[in-house]
């Protein structure tokens, strides 16, 4: 290798690197912390063995959601090249040779799956699940009106299935399964609201389940699946067998109301919404309210 070669390859290495991690989303990785849900709700959060094991569930859905993300935008590049905002993805923009995606997305399923079997083999199973699930999504689900959202909800479900694997729960109620997808569902037609709105006569080139999909229709979704979350999560925290805290979780409810309400407002005043995950950063009203609500529920299922 030439003097003159060295400096360019290295500057490769260090595009792709810089690339891959971008590609891997990892500030989305946020949305695996509701892992967490099991250990919390089912009063277990100071038990080491315990919150070790779910940390390493954390850290493997973590990989395995980066390893589909890489997928995903291999799948979309030439879509991504038309939207507004996606065109600059690594992938999209040429920063990110497309064998290197390849090889790390193989590499982070490979390293997750493992992970998550030497957990627990059901872990294993639901990771397994997850992958294909996503696989699906990538290549044939994402085309198809609802299911598409529906498909990425049941993510979401996974991901508390999987803690609740590893804690081998005792008082987890199936309420909280119910909060998480509809909650999940609400996002993703927020998300599917934003696309819209942004893409306007483009969207169908970006997604073409967009083409059948119109503002009307998924404000009535949304407006149906927002007041679902709130009455499961009242449901929920009213629940004396299973919250722990007894009625006194229904203290939480306005929490839940002020999240549900700002995400509207966000998404309909300030026509946001297009990444949940990094709204919730982004937004201080939003953040704030999500620290209190989640101390709130530690302080009365452990404290009070």
């Amino acid at each position: 290798m030439s003097s003159s070669s060295a400096p360019a390859t290295l500057a490769g290495e260090r595009n792709n690197l810089a690339g891959l991690l971008r590609t891997m989303r990892l500030r989305q990785w946020i949305k695996s912390v509701i892992v967490y849900a099991a250990l919390v709700f089912d009063g277990k959060l100071f038990v080491p063995e315990l919150f070790l094991k779910t940390t390493i569930m954390f850290v493997a859905f973590c990989l395995l959601a980066s390893s589909v993300y890489i997928i995903n935008d291999l799948v979309d590049m030439e879509k991504d090249r038309q939207h507004p905002r996606k065109r600059n993805r690594p992938l999209a923009s040429g920063q990110l040779q497309p064998a290197v995606a390849v090889g790390a997305a193989g590499g982070l399923a490979f390293l997750s799956i493992a992970a998550a079997f030497w957990l627990s083999p059901w872990a294993g199973v639901i990771l397994l699940v997850y992958l294909a699930q996503n696989l699906a999504y990538s290549f044939w689900l994402k085309n198809i009106v609802i299911i598409d959202v529906m498909v990425l909800a049941l993510g979401f479900l996974l991901r508390v299935l999987a803690g609740v694997v590893v804690v081998e729960v005792q008082n987890f109620s199936p309420w909280l399964y119910v909060c998480v997808t509809l909650l999940a569902l609400f996002l993703g037609f927020g998300k599917r609201r934003h696309e819209l709105v942004l893409l306007e006569e483009e969207a169908a080139n970006h997604r073409s389940s967009l083409s059948e999909y119109n503002l009307s229709l998924l404000d009535q979704i949304i407006g149906m699946v927002v007041t679902a979350t709130l009455v499961a999560y009242t449901f929920y925290s009213f629940d004396a067998t299973t919250a722990l805290a007894h009625s006194k979780m229904l203290l939480t409810v306005p929490f839940v109301f002020y999240m549900l309400a700002r995400y509207l407002y966000l998404v309909h005043v300030k026509h946001l919404g297009g990444a949940p995950d990094e709204l919730l950063l982004e937004d201080r009203p939003l953040l704030i309210n999500s620290i209190l609500w989640a101390m709130s529920v530690v302080v009365l299922i452990y404290v009070w």
